[in-house]
Formats: structure tokens, C-alpha cells, sequence
């Protein structure tokens, strides 16, 4: 009892000489005149806790040594215990934070430079580098952001140097490691005051990167601070494994070694500062070493015995649960996979390097299992290399036999995450929803893990199949092709496990017994958008390009989508010649068009046969019936042979004939139009047609019908919109009426038609004009050419018409000569006789759109377009952005945009669950954007239409939402594009209203009050007009 009272004392007195001594030195410090009084105060002390070799300090030099400093050898040297217990006294209590300030504020700054290096080494760096680190670095560290802001207490670079010096240089990490390591033996340490202790010391030390400036040396930059303190602190955890020699004391899940908790929590708090990728790095190669080393060895005891057994690969075993932030155990395990993945590791290797350091875990802790079987699962995308890796260590839970799945003894595990993956997989609002990544990545799973099962654990399982029937069910109705093939893919190894011997084919891609799980697709990368294109190249080419790439990808989308409904796609419509309305043509002709040229090529043959075979051939009497066959020559008996279903020979020669009939443009055309649209509507191709000629039977009626809608448009429009919303009328059907009113409004848009030119003999003269008003003036020189209409660059995004004509040549000019036109007429009377008509199309626009409109939300017998026919939906919408487009600057256009825009703006079509429908409604709003002139938004404020500018304010705000939050790339990326051409037409605009302001501030009049209220807002921009 009386020595254990004793002890205390004894250090108290301790503590107060260390403090006596320190104070004295700091005294001597403030009172010194010399360099030497202050290198000869701090060798007083440090010879009191380090073991100097003091000759070194008085040693040659070309200076004058001062007095004082030869006392530094006759210097009382201690004990090698007593300096131990200075030693301990001096850095566990508060005098070394009371020395280090002086040390680095007052001696750094005013005497470090006249240091000999000898003396910087000995009597200043030694109280750091030699020190106890743990306190070192909780007394230097916090004054970093000091010494960034306060230049008048430090010299520059300073702390950061004894930084490197002390962590990196001298291996300070790995002596904080090692000294944590033995506080677990200390008295004076508890379990959560150690804990405590780490954590900030933790903290310090990883901030380190974040705190130093920026003129503060690389090796203090992120990257490679944290790859050297990482290789410290892993070789600290190997030699405190070594030390270990009893296996239970690693394993120990209630009370962990110092040294490892110090590691785990080190490496957390690099996760959290966003460098697990360098962790990593450095962590894979060493236990991919270790897992290498014991696969490579011919040993009879499994990977499990070994590593529990070998010091020094013991750590690997609990490195992850030294680390307490779910966080930080999240991402290191993401970005293990990846690394794994991207270093191209066998799945062995990957499976026993899972094993090694989350197998303890999966087992314990329910967090670690759910972050593997339902996170990684559900919520992630990896590759699909990893995708096994995790199904075969948290699912099948058993090592892998060379690259593919191994089933384990226990099937619990499978049989569980099959069903929890099916319950999200058949779900049709994840069809919907899900990007298309994580739709493939999660059929990925599904099918991997139903190879697994035999029938007799499908069917032990619950709602197993109904899930599948439901999943691949809703996933053949979707437009995107890829999403039907997951169906297929599912489909065909579902069939497998009910009867190996007849699988099931839904795709030509699923031939083979293997399947490609990653679906075309390669792990989604966030990079730049293919807009930025656009951007580069200015505004003026965004009016230019981005229709026809809008147009393209939704065509693709449309054409993609018609799936099982329509067994054609459809073709590209040849270019049809110009025609003559007063050309005489024998409709009897027609029919001959194809076999004028079969019969040349008979006649060449017996021509060839008779000249070279002398001998007599008797002819063939067999009746072929071939003149017996009607040739049609009406459209009556078109239609009359259309409609008899029986006779396929005579649909399909009816089919031939029909377009060239129509064309013609014969008398009985507007009579029989409604009876030709609803049979050619109706036909069935593929009951009449050999198999694999249905493609062709397809085009030919559906060029009959856009045949139809530009000769006759009114007539044949009614019957169309009468049909489209028709309960007697199929999905595939109402899909080909779009497909053809769309084809048919294109073709109006781009007709060439020569007439001749009706030239009026006045018997009275006048000087008024003879031409129509938007033409300009006919005056010119003798001799000059009528005015011709031209067309920019091909397409509707001129905001004005271009004219042209030839000029008689001046006297003296010489005309370059050009190529002989050759013809039945004189060029000069064809001039004269001939026009050419452009874009026939806005006259007709209301007949097109308006009708189709209505009624598109309203649920009738077997029409639901919100709903299951979500595809017509598009595609009606589609259509409607291809009229905007034909009848873009026309004045038809900025009347239908109104109604249009209202349209699209309703939620159940803007917010349509389907991201098929959004795409097309962002195709719709951009070509609104398009046909609008300028000048008519302008002048619509201008008159206080509030109509326009709140359709284009709801564009411009649901795109800017569809661009923020859209699942679906190809939306977003359509989005983008469709606030740049709103963007442009806004600037258009605002350029019009300030001409229009100019124009009534020089006439002083003032600006109606309409047009103050009305705003255009150009994105990214604080201006407003």
C-alpha cells in the first residue's frame, strides 16, 4: 500500500521538474542574443530525452562559436532509464504541446535559418521526429490551417516539411500503428479512450491532403499521401499479426488490437475523402498475391486452413471489420469489384479474394448480406464479371469450377434471391421506369441463377413462374427491341428448366445454348453528351442538324416499336418522276410495266436458242392459263379484287397495280377513294403471301395508301380518321394509318410537279402587276426570266423565301457554253410552258391533325392509347410533329401549334409513363420550335396572344424538368437539344421585338401594355424580352 501511494507522488514530482525544465528553456529562448543560446537552451533538454551524440553540435566551423555553446559537451548525461521516463512525462503530458508552439512560431521564424544543420537536426527536428507521433501529430496538425491564415506567426513551408519529415520520411504512420498497438497493455488507456484516441488521430491524419497549401510539398497532394500512408499502415498490420503468436487473440470479435482498429479506421476516413480507388490499389496486388501463392501450392489443407493458420495473412481475414463506417465498407467493396474487374482477375482468384474479407462478415452481420444479395443486386450496375462474382460468394455460396456458376450443397440462398429479384423484375412499372442498364444487369441476374435450378426447386418455390409469365409478358408489348430480348432470354432458359429437350424461342438471337447476359451493353459510364456538337459549332448549325437527328432517333424508336404487331418494317419511299396532268396514258399499260422486259428477255432467249440449234423443237401446247388471268384496269376492280380473300393471286396482282392506278389520277378516283382506303386498310398480307414475302405485300399496300393521300387528301383523310379510332380496326392497322398519313404529309411537303403555265392573252392593258403579291417585282431588263422559288438547304428551317431568275448577259460578256439539253420540245417553249410547285402540304394540315386529336384520350371498345396501346400513342404523336415540320413558316402552322401545344401538355401525355411516348412528345415540341416563325412569336406578344407564350414557357419548363430528372438517356439527351432550338427561337424573337421597338420609338409610339406583361426567357441567361 505505501508503494503504490508512493508512485503517484513520484511522478508528480516528475511532471513538475519536466515542466520546470521546459519553462526554463522557452525563458532562455525569449532572453537570447545569440543562435548558439538558443541551440545550447534546447540541447539541454533534448540530451535529457534522446541519446545525442553532443560532440556534433561543437564541431569545426568557419563561424565563431560562442561560449556558451562549449558547455554543450561538458553537458550532464542521464540514465538510459531516467531519459525513459523524462521521455514518457515529457510527451504523455502538457509539456511538449508547450515547447512545440515555441518550436515552431518563435524558433522557426526567427532563428531556424542560422541552424547548422547538425544542430536543425539534433536539437529541433529530434523533439518531432523522435517524439511520441500520436501527439506529434495531434500537436502539428491543427496548426495547418493556422499557418494558412495566419502569415504572421509561421514561416512558409515549415509545418509542412516537418510533415512529410515525421509521416513519410521516418515512417510515422507506422509508428502511430505500433504505438497503438501497445497502448492495448497500458494501464493508463481504457477501451473508449482509445477508441477516442484514434479516431482523432484518424481524422488529423487524413485531412492532412486537405489542409496543406498550395505551395506545400507533392507528397502531400491526395494521392500520393494517402498510397504511401497506405503501404505504412498495412505493414504495420502485418508485423502486429506476426507478433500474434495465438489465433484467438486476432479473432477476437470483443476486444480488437490497437494497431488494427488505428488501420480500419484510418482507411475509412481515406474512403470518406473520396480516395478509395488509391486505397484500393494499393490493398488488391497484396491479397491477390497472397490468394495467388496459396492456389499455387500443391498443399492438402484447403485456402480456409491456411490463411487462418499462416501469420501474416491473418489480418486479411477481419481488415474489413476493423472498419465501423457502412459507408466506407460500401464503397471499398464497390470499387474492389471494379478493380477486380478492370485488373481482369479470374473468378477463382476473385471468389477466394471476396472470401477473404467479407466471408466472416456475411456471416455475423445482416447488413454486410443485404448490401451483397439486395444492394448489389437491385440498385447497382456491374459488369457482368462481377455480377457472378457476386451471386457465386453471396448467393450460391461456393467456389467457383473454372469460368462459370457452381451450385453449392445449400439452395436456400438461391431460392431466395431468385424470388426477391423476380417480385422487382415482373414488375411492369420497372419496365417503365429503369434504365435500360439496370434492366439488363437485373435480367442478367435473374438468368444466370434460373440456369442454377432444376424443375423440382421452381416449382417448390412461390410464384416463381407467375412472376416470369408476367415479366416476359409486359416486356414483349415494349417498342425497345432490347427489352423484348431480355424477355426472349428469360423466356428460353425458364423453357429449359421445365423441359430441357424443347426450349423455347421467342428471338432469332437466343439460337445456341448460350446466351450474351449483357445484352450489347457495356457498364454505364457518365460522359459528354452528344450535344455538345452542337454547341461548338454555333447556333446557326443547331437549326440545321438537330430536326433530322431528333427525327432519326425517334424513327428508329417508331419503327423499332411496332414489334409483334406489324411483321414488315417499313422502307423508304422511292422518288417519284415528275408528271404531266395532260399526258395521255392508257391505264391497260399498267399492268404491262414489269413484263414488257420478261418478254424481251424471252424473245433475246429464243433469238439465241434458234440461231444456235438448228434442230426442230416441238412447242409446248400445255395450257398455263396465263391469258386467261384478268388484268386490272380500274380501280373498281382493284377494290373488287382486294376483297376477295380467297383469291390470294388476285389480291397480290391487285396489290401490284394498285399505286400506278391511283397515280394516274383516273375520273372514278374520288369516287371509289373511300371503298380503296378502308379495303387496303383492311387487307390481311400475310394470309395471302408466301412466307418470308410478307415484307414486300406490306410496302406495296402502303404505298398504295400514301399514293391515295396525295392525289386525293381530303377524301382519303376522312375515311383515315374515321378508322384510326374504329373499334374494327387492330393496333397494327391504326400503326400502319399513322405510318401512312405520316409518309403522305412528307411527300406533300417535298412535291415537284411541272404544269403549263396558263399565259392570258389582256385585251386591255394595265400597268398593275400580273403576279401574286409575295413575289417580287417583274421589272428588269429585257429579256429577264420569271421569278422561281428556291429552297435553301432541303429542309423546313428557312424563316424566309428565296427567289431566283435569269438575267439576259450584258453586251460584251462572254457565256461559258453547257450541255446540249436534248428533248421533244424546244427548251425555249418548255420555259415558257412549265412552273414549278413547292411544298403542297399546309393547305391540307388542319385535315391532317386536327381530326386525329381528338378524342385521343378517351377509352373506347378495344382503343385505349393512354393506356395498353401506348405505341399509337406515339406514333399519333409522332406524326403530328412531322406536320408541324411540313408546314413549318407557313402561316398553317402557327395556327395548329396552339392546339398542339395544349395537347402535349396535358399530364397524362407529357408524364406518360412510357419513356416511347415522352420521346415523342420532346420530337413533337421541337418541330413546334421549328415551323414557328419568329416574327410571329414576336408579334403574338405584340398583340397579347398569351396562347404562345405560355405553350413555349411550358415547353421550355418541361424540358428543363425532363433534362433533371428523366430515367431514360435517350429523353434526356432529346431534351437538350430541344432547349437549344427553343433557346434559339427565343433569341429570334427578342431580335424581332426590338426591331419593333426601334420602329415605334422613331414613330413616338408607345408599346401596348399586352406586350410588357408577355416574357421569353432564354435559358441560362438572366435576360428576358
Amino acid at each position: 500500500m505505501e508503494e503504490e501511494e508512493h508512485h503517484p507522488k513520484i511522478k508528480r514530482e516528475l511532471e513538475n521538474r519536466v515542466l520546470e525544465k521546459v519553462g526554463e528553456v522557452i525563458s532562455a529562448i525569449n532572453d537570447a542574443k545569440h543562435v548558439d543560446q538558443v541551440i545550447c537552451a534546447l540541447h539541454s533538454l533534448a540530451i535529457m530525452l534522446f541519446p545525442i551524440d553532443s560532440s556534433l553540435l561543437s564541431g569545426p566551423s568557419p563561424f565563431h562559436i560562442h561560449p556558451s555553446l562549449r558547455l554543450v559537451t561538458s553537458a550532464k548525461v542521464p540514465s538510459a532509464h531516467e531519459r525513459s521516463e523524462w521521455w514518457q512525462t515529457f510527451y504523455r503530458g502538457a509539456a511538449f504541446p508547450t515547447l512545440a508552439r515555441i518550436l515552431m512560431y518563435d524558433v522557426a521564424s526567427n532563428w531556424l535559418a542560422c541552424f547548422p544543420i547538425t544542430a536543425q537536426k539534433h536539437v529541433y527536428d529530434v523533439f518531432f521526429v523522435n517524439g511520441l507521433t500520436t501527439e506529434v501529430v495531434q500537436t502539428v496538425v491543427p496548426c495547418l490551417l493556422q499557418n494558412g491564415n495566419d502569415s504572421l506567426h509561421s514561416t512558409p513551408d515549415g509545418i509542412d516539411k516537418l510533415l512529410v519529415l515525421c509521416l513519410l520520411e521516418n515512417d510515422g504512420i507506422f509508428r502511430m500503428a505500433r504505438e497503438f498497438g501497445g497502448s492495448c497493455q497500458s494501464e493508463d488507456f481504457t477501451n473508449e479512450r482509445l477508441k477516442s484516441t484514434i479516431s482523432r488521430v484518424a481524422q488529423l491524419v487524413a485531412s492532412i491532403p486537405d489542409k496543406a497549401r498550395s505551395g506545400a510539398p507533392t507528397s502531400l497532394s491526395s494521392h500520393l499521401f494517402f498510397k504511401q500512408i497506405t503501404n505504412q499502415l498495412l505493414s504495420g498490420a502485418e508485423e502486429k499479426d506476426t507478433e500474434l503468436l495465438d489465433k484467438t487473440s486476432i479473432f477476437d470479435r470483443s476486444g480488437m488490437d490497437g494497431t488494427f482498429l488505428f488501420v480500419g479506421e484510418t482507411f475509412a476516413r481515406i474512403c470518406r475523402r473520396g480516395s478509395t480507388d488509391v486505397l484500393l490499389s494499393e490493398v488488391i496486388p497484396r491479397i491477390l498475391r497472397y490468394v495467388q501463392s496459396f492456389l499455387g501450392s500443391n498443399l492438402d489443407s484447403t485456402v480456409v486452413d491456411v490463411f487462418e493458420s499462416k501469420p501474416g495473412s491473418r489480418f486479411w481475414l477481419i481488415m474489413m471489420e476493423a472498419i465501423k463506417d457502412p459507408y466506407a465498407v460500401e464503397r471499398m467493396s464497390e470499387q474492389l469489384l471494379r478493380q477486380l474487374a478492370t485488373k481482369r482477375a479470374h473468378d477463382v482468384e476473385a471468389y477466394w479474394t471476396l472470401w477473404i474479407l467479407f466471408h466472416r462478415m456475411l456471416k455475423h452481420q445482416t447488413s454486410i448480406k443485404s448490401m451483397f444479395v439486395d444492394k448489389f443486386l437491385l440498385w447497382k450496375v456491374f459488369p457482368l464479371c462481377c455480377l457472378r462474382w457476386i451471386l457465386q460468394f453471396s448467393v450460391l455460396e461456393c467456389p467457383p469450377d473454372a469460368d462459370s456458376l457452381t451450385k453449392g450443397h445449400s439452395t436456400s440462398g438461391l431460392l431466395d434471391a431468385v424470388q426477391r429479384l423476380l417480385a422487382v423484375w415482373s414488375k411492369r412499372e420497372f419496365v417503365q421506369s429503369a434504365e435500360i442498364e439496370q434492366q439488363a444487369y437485373i435480367t442478367a441476374s435473374v438468368g444466370l441463377l434460373l440456369e442454377k435450378m432444376s424443375k423440382e426447386e421452381l416449382d417448390a418455390t412461390k410464384d416463381v413462374m407467375h412472376s416470369i409469365l408476367q415479366g416476359v409478358s409486359c416486356r414483349l408489348e415494349s417498342p425497345n427491341h432490347l427489352v423484348r430480348k431480355m424477355a426472349s432470354s428469360i423466356a428460353f432458359i425458364f423453357s429449359k428448366v421445365i423441359d430441357p429437350k424443347n426450349p423455347l424461342y421467342l428471338d432469332d438471337s437466343c439460337s445456341g445454348d448460350t446466351i450474351d447476359w449483357e445484352f450489347g451493353l457495356t457498364t454505364p459510364e457518365k460522359g459528354a453528351l452528344a450535344t455538345s456538337s452542337c454547341t461548338e459549332n454555333g447556333i446557326d448549325q443547331i437549326n440545321t442538324s438537330t430536326a433530322a437527328e431528333l427525327e432519326k432517333e425517334i424513327n428508329h424508336t417508331a419503327d423499332d416499336g411496332i414489334g409483334n404487331y406489324v411483321k414488315g418494317k417499313k422502307k423508304k419511299l422511292p422518288k417519284f418522276k415528275l408528271i404531266d396532268p395532260d399526258e395521255i396514258i392508257d391505264p391497260a399499260t399498267l399492268n404491262n410495266y414489269s413484263v414488257s422486259d420478261e418478254d424481251d428477255g424471252d424473245n433475246a432467249s429464243e433469238n439465241s436458242d434458234t440461231s444456235s440449234d438448228s434442230s426442230l423443237q416441238p412447242y409446248d401446247l400445255s395450257d398455263d392459263d396465263m391469258d386467261l388471268k384478268r388484268k386490272f384496269s380500274q380501280l373498281v376492280d382493284v377494290v373488287g379484287a382486294l376483297r376477295k380473300s380467297d383469291d390470294a393471286d388476285g389480291v397480290e396482282r391487285a396489290l401490284d397495280v394498285a399505286e400506278k392506278l391511283v397515280r394516274a389520277s383516273p375520273d372514278e378516283l374520288r369516287h371509289v377513294t373511300d371503298d380503296l382506303v378502308r379495303t387496303l386498310v383492311q387487307v390481311r398480307c400475310s394470309d395471302f403471301t408466301i412466307e418470308g414475302e410478307e415484307e414486300s405485300a406490306e410496302e406495296k399496300r402502303q404505298r398504295a395508301l400514301v399514293a391515295l393521300l396525295v392525289t386525293c387528301p381530303l377524301e382519303s383523310l376522312d375515311t383515315l380518321n374515321k378508322l384510326l379510332y374504329s373499334p374494327n380496326v387492330d393496333t397494327s392497322q391504326r400503326i400502319l394509318i399513322l405510318d401512312v398519313m405520316t409518309d403522305a404529309a412528307q411527300e406533300l411537303a417535298d412535291a415537284k410537279i411541272m404544269k403549263p403555265k396558263h399565259q392570258l392573252s389582256t385585251f386591255i392593258s394595265t400597268t398593275s402587276e400580273t403576279q401574286p403579291w409575295f413575289l417580287p417585282s417583274s421589272i428588269g431588263p429585257p429579256g429577264a426570266g420569271s421569278w422561281r422559288q428556291i429552297s435553301g438547304m432541303g429542309t423546313p428551317l428557312n424563316w424566309s423565301y428565296s427567289y431566283e431568275r435569269e438575267l439576259p448577259p450584258k453586251p460584251g460578256q462572254v457565256t461559258r457554253g453547257k450541255t446540249r439539253r436534248w428533248s421533244l420540245r424546244s427548251a425555249k417553249v418548255q420555259e415558257n410552258q412549265m412552273e414549278w410547285s413547292q411544298n403542297k402540304f399546309p393547305v391540307y394540315a388542319a385535315a391532317f391533325m386536327l381530326p386525329a386529336m381528338q378524342g385521343f384520350d378517351k377509352k373506347r371498345h378495344g382503343v385505349d392509347l393512354l393506356g395498353r396501346d401506348f405505341i399509337v400513342l406515339g406514333k399519333l404523336i409522332y406524326m403530328l410533329g412531322i406536320c408541324m415540320r411540313c408546314a413549318a413558316m407557313h402561316p398553317e402552322a402557327s395556327a395548329l401549334a396552339p392546339p398542339l401545344l395544349d395537347m402535349l401538355s396535358s399530364r397524362e401525355i407529357c408524364h406518360h409513363v412510357e419513356a416511347y411516348v415522352r420521346r415523342s412528345v420532346l420530337f413533337a415540341a421541337s418541330c413546334i420550335l421549328v415551323a414557328l416563325h419568329p416574327s410571329y412569336v414576336a408579334s403574338a406578344l405584340f398583340e397579347g396572344n398569351a396562347e404562345i407564350s405560355k405553350g413555349l414557357e411550358w415547353v421550355r419548363t418541361w424540358t428543363l424538368h425532363v433534362a433533371e430528372s428523366d430515367t431514360d438517356k435517350e429523353c434526356y439527351t432529346m431534351a437538350m437539344r430541344c432547349l437549344q432550338l427553343h433557346a434559339e427561337m427565343a433569341l429570334q424573337a427578342s431580335r424581332a421585338l426590338e426591331s419593333v421597338e426601334t420602329t415605334f420609338k422613331e414613330k413616338n409610339v408607345g408599346l401596348p401594355s399586352n406586350l410588357l406583361k408577355e416574357t421569353i426567357k432564354i435559358p441560362y441567361s438572366n435576360v428576358r424580352f
